[in-house]
């Protein structure tokens, strides 16, 4: 991958995290939980609309220039990620019920290295249209792979000890902040693997740099997949049980946030490569820059305070969700979000070969530079003088991507539903 990628790549964001197939039995399915993954999906999409069709050059995390709406639009799609990982392991527990755990290893890790197989293919060619590749970038989809992989390591594991392992990577991850590739030398390269992200350099193409760009490192992303895996006991509870426990547990992480947040005590540590990298909080001159400095908080690798943020309101969400769902209260609106919950990974393939193709019609449309979307886009290059667009065209582009992406959704959902071939949990 060209150097010059790395700082769009930033945009790419999580949310790709969707590609947490859904791996929770049919026989086991708990609604709510596909309501919020769906949930999480379609506003994943709003970030990578926004990454191919807008016409700002600044950083949305960006205090300093961002403005509320770019920072919202920013915001939102933070929650993908974590919710994704963390439901990933939650629906890998509800698989397990009815298997043994040999069955469950050797799940988790064959679809782990799919993952990954798909990160390196369709997944980046959906972003860049680019073959051959140039290298590649480690991306959200990739580090659910792997997550997996470790979760078929450790799921052998009393679950108290997997609970331990995931709050263990996620409260301490922190406390390693201080350590740089450069102080391991030749190994520095899996520091960046594990902890910071970073470009893996590994020759020359074309007069260009090639090799690994590691957006999301590993830790503490598998710490997060392991607690979910830990967290499937709870929402296997009997549903007033488990509604009040979810709600306590999601209101506790997003207090301790708040408090970590206001205080700078811990948990949020300046280590970012290449982007514009939160640091402590400060209170700004306007309101405004004050409410985005206090949300904005690390995702690369995610930190506690960006962890508690996010999952801290997709817990309590998720306890609202199943109580609407259970009473049958959620409504037309619900129902059609959790079909995009249901199938996430055909959801993540589609929407970006949709999203990047619209792209390219909308700037054939409207005279705009079009041939840097053929080769490369953001991941090559900054986008060209005179393209993109402001930030309500960017919300109507999303709304129809989404739309458009319900028919097959709907259509794959239900044929899922019907078949029992063994290929489809990998799809």
């Amino acid at each position: 991958m060209s150097a010059s990628a790395a700082p769009f790549s930033d945009n790419v964001s999580q949310a790709a995290a969707t590609a947490t197939t859904n791996v929770i039995d049919r026989s086991a399915r708990v609604a709510s939980v596909d309501l919020l993954r769906g949930l999480i999906m379609v506003f994943m999409a709003l970030d990578h609309v926004r990454d191919f069709f807008t016409e700002l050059r600044i950083q949305p995390e960006d205090v300093t220039q961002s403005f509320l709406g770019l920072f919202f639009t920013r915001w939102i799609t933070h929650f993908s990620a974590p919710g994704f990982f963390f439901l990933a392991g939650t629906g890998a527990y509800l698989y397990a019920r009815k298997r043994t755990t040999s069955e469950v290893s050797r799940f988790l890790w064959t679809r782990g290295l799919w993952l990954v197989f798909l990160e390196a293919t369709i997944v980046f060619w959906g972003w860049t249209f680019m073959f051959p590749l140039p290298g590649l970038g480690l991306l959200v989809i990739w580090a659910l792979g792997m997550s997996m992989v470790f979760l078929s390591v450790i799921v052998r594991l009393p679950l108290k000890w997997i609970a331990v392992v995931g709050l263990t990577m996620i409260f301490g991850h922190n406390l390693l902040d201080y350590l740089r590739p450069e102080m391991f030398g030749k190994l520095a390269w899996l520091w960046q693997v594990l902890h910071q992200q970073g470009f893996i350099f590994l020759g020359m193409y074309q007069g260009q740099p090639i090799g690994f760009f590691v957006l999301y490192p590993l830790v503490p992303w598998i710490g997060v997949m392991a607690a979910g895996y830990a967290f499937g006991a709870i929402v296997a509870r009997p549903p007033e049980e488990r509604q009040h426990l979810i709600f306590q547990i999601g209101a506790a992480a997003f207090a301790l946030f708040v408090v970590l947040r206001a205080t700078n005590l811990y948990g949020n540590a300046m280590i970012g490569a290449g982007f514009v990298s939160p640091g402590p909080f400060v209170v700004q001159p306007t309101w405004d820059k004050t409410i985005i400095a206090f949300f904005n908080v690390e995702k690369y690798p995610p930190s506690l305070q960006f962890i508690l943020m996010t999952l801290g309101l997709e817990l309590m969400a998720l306890s609202w969700f199943d109580r609407l769902s259970l009473k049958g209260a959620g409504g037309w609106l619900a129902d059609k979000i959790t079909v995009y919950g249901r199938v996430p990974m055909a959801y993540y393939l589609m929407h970006l070969y949709l999203i990047h193709i619209m792209a390219i019609v909308v700037a054939i449309v409207c005279g705009q530079p079009y041939k840097w979307l053929l080769w490369g886009g953001f991941f090559a290059s900054a986008p060209q003088s005179g393209y993109g667009h402001g930030l309500p065209f960017i919300y109507a582009m999303w709304l129809l991507a989404v739309v458009i992406l319900y028919f097959p959704c709907k259509a794959y959902a239900d044929y899922k539903a019907r078949s029992k071939k063994w290929w489809l949990s990998y799809l």
